[in-house]
This record gives structure tokens, C-alpha cells and sequence, in this order.
């Protein structure tokens, strides 16, 4: 009888030691929470943009990572308008095979696609440039990273131009393409605000 109890009782510390070690582990793996102060930081960093609603809601989601920190924002900022133009362009691929579009939807989705090729280009050159950056290279390397996400908003500019937004195809093409140039827009002005603080 105190052998069947002293087992049970070593199976019951031993479940209390696995439950305990499940809830440290999970609770080491989760994600650093987001502060007030990083979030705050957000908001009023996106405020100087031209789609801070847009700006706030598509970075706020990585408060924890970019803390209080201007080149983590820019950072954060180019690389969710670069996700969000591949996954775009892979979505008008699809529709670009898809039956029953015009002649002359066909041509624009093509120069669109075109156009936001470039555009991914120039965001992914921006990006790997601003993981370069140090203090010996720094204005030459925010000069090149302005001109690069620039040209990447004229090429976003001009596909969305090539929708006339009349047909279903047309209308959910322009709205992504838009989607991407405001989020573009939006990662211009954070690099611009990051580009424009003394780093001597």
C-alpha cells in the first residue's frame, strides 16, 4: 500500500515538473509584447505621412521589433510594401491567365506587371542598402535609398494609371496597385523623416 502511494505521488510531482516545464517554454518562446512607448512611437511617426491610417495599421503589428528606433520603422516600412507588391504581382499573374479578360486588359496587366517588377527591384535594393548603412557611407547610401524607393512610387504610379477601374478585373487591380503605392508613399516619407535626423 505505500509503495502504490509513493508511486502515485512520484507520478504527480513528475506531471507537475512536465506542466510546469510546458508553461516556461512557451512563455520563453512567445513574442516580447509591444510598449505604450513603441507603439506611440508608431502613431506619431506615421501622423507625418500622407496615409497614416494605412501607415499605423501595416507597421503596429511590429511595435515589439521596431521599439522606439527611426531606422527600424523605414526599415519595417519597405519591407511590408515589398511583400505586399510580390504578393500582388503573383496575384495578377493568375489573373492575367484567368479566361474572359479584354484584349486590352491583357496588354495593361502585362505593362503593369512589368512596371511592378522594376518596383520590386528598386524596393529589394533599398532594403539590402539600408541593412549596409554605417556612418562613413551614410548620406551617399540614404541619397541612393530616397532615388530607389522613388522610382519604384513612379513605376506603381504608372501601372495603376494603365486601370481604368470600369471592368472587375480592372477595379481589383488598381485597388492593390494603390494599396502599394500608398504603403510606398508612406515608407518614402519614414525613410525621408529618417534620412533628415543628425547621425554625426
Amino acid at each position: 500500500m505505500e509503495g502504490s502511494i509513493s508511486k502515485q505521488f512520484l507520478r504527480l510531482i513528475l506531471l507537475v515538473l512536465t506542466i510546469n516545464m510546458v508553461i516556461n517554454s512557451s512563455s520563453a518562446t512567445r513574442p516580447i509584447a509591444a510598449s505604450k512607448t513603441s507603439t506611440d512611437f508608431i502613431k506619431k511617426s506615421c501622423s507625418s505621412t500622407t496615409y497614416p491610417t494605412l501607415c499605423f495599421s501595416s507597421l503596429a503589428n511590429q511595435a515589439s521589433l521596431i521599439q522606439t528606433s527611426p531606422k527600424l520603422l523605414a526599415h519595417a516600412a519597405l519591407n511590408v510594401t515589398l511583400s505586399t507588391a510580390k504578393t500582388t504581382s503573383a496575384m495578377m499573374v493568375q489573373l492575367s491567365k484567368s479566361s474572359g479578360m479584354k484584349t486590352r486588359e491583357v496588354g495593361a496587366m502585362q505593362d503593369c506587371l512589368e512596371e511592378l517588377s522594376d518596383s520590386v527591384y528598386e524596393l529589394r535594393r533599398s532594403i539590402a542598402e539600408m541593412g549596409q548603412i554605417d556612418s562613413s557611407n551614410y548620406k551617399l547610401t540614404m541619397s541612393d535609398i530616397q532615388t530607389w524607393v522613388s522610382a519604384a512610387l513612379t513605376d506603381e504610379t504608372t501601372c495603376s494609371d494603365d486601370f481604368d477601374g470600369k471592368t472587375k478585373n480592372g477595379k481589383v487591380v488598381r485597388e492593390r496597385i494603390l494599396n502599394i503605392s500608398h504603403l510606398t508613399s508612406n515608407a518614402l516619407a519614414l525613410i525621408n523623416r529618417y534620412a533628415s535626423l543628425d547621425h554625426a
